[in-house]
């Protein structure tokens, strides 16, 4: 393997990882700003005001988007297996 297919694998494994953990981690992001706002405008500091919604919300994009996220990492595992087949 020469320098260039080495650096595009770790670019595609980084692509595909940005993929797969933007959706959650942007959701989750969300939700908690929502309810942090409302906990301050609120004065109710309660823990598990925060992680309940957020474990819905994430727990909601995954069965959404299972699919998609299933289909990006199979294309990034093909494009991996290809790699191998080519190396011999």
């Amino acid at each position: 393997m020469t320098t260039s297919e080495i650096v595009g694998v770790i670019q595609a494994a980084m692509i595909a990882a940005m993929k797969l953990a933007a959706p959650v981690l942007l959701g989750s992001m969300a939700v908690g700003l929502i309810v942090s706002i409302f906990q301050a405008a609120t004065q109710i500091h309660e823990q598990s005001l925060s992680f309940v919604p957020k474990l819905i919300v994430i727990a909601l994009i995954l069965v959404i988007l299972g699919p998609w996220m299933m289909e990006t990492m199979n294309d990034f595992v093909k494009y991996i297996f290809d790699m191998i087949v080519r190396m011999n």
